[in-house]
């Protein structure tokens, strides 16, 4: 439990750091990828609804302490993403990678719907059109194909680190 909370903690640095850093450098159509919202949502499909929680909640609360104009959005978002997706662990094995790579582009409409919501619509601008085609649309494609990498990766890691062998073969459905 507590090599899975390091561990955790670790990728969120690491995906913190790469999101806020190198992909800012190699921005495609002015969007950068929402890594921290893969992360997100793959802890959640592998591990559940309060682990999904609770990893949204830090990956949302580290992006309002360096980004947020209202403090405690992010991680309300990524919060309630985290525990929405964990009940999908349930219904699909750990093993199928297309899943998730669909549920992080679900994620990313979703939290583009939020965020266009409280910065934008309460202060009064309606042009919803421009900021989908503009912001959301750009950055769900570049997420979702960067989960298809990445989600493979974090399933792969926690197969390998969390699951010492003999107990490996329970690993492709925890649920």
């Amino acid at each position: 439990m507590i090599r899975n909370r390091i561990g955790t903690g670790i990728l969120i640095l690491l995906f913190y750091l790469l999101q806020t850093t190198v992909f800012h450098s190699i921005k495609l159509a002015n969007v950068v990828p929402n890594l921290l919202l893969i992360l997100t949502v793959s802890i959640a499909y592998l591990r559940g609804r309060s682990e999904g929680l609770i990893t949204g909640f830090i990956c949302g609360l580290m992006l309002d302490m360096q980004f947020g104009t209202v403090i405690g959005l992010y991680a309300f978002i990524y919060m309630l993403i985290g525990f929405v997706i964990g009940h999908w662990r349930k219904i699909y094995y750990a093993d199928e990678y297309l899943v998730p790579a669909i549920l992080v582009g679900a994620a990313d409409f979703v939290y583009g719907i939020f965020y266009y919501i409280v910065e934008f619509l309460l202060r009064g601008r309606l042009d919803f059109g421009f900021y989908f085609l503009h912001k959301i649309l750009p950055e769900l494609i570049y997420t979702s194909i960067i989960a298809l990498i990445l989600c493979r990766l974090i399933f792969l890691l926690e197969k390998k680190l969390y699951y010492p062998k003999g107990e490996n073969d329970n690993a492709d459905n925890p649920g």
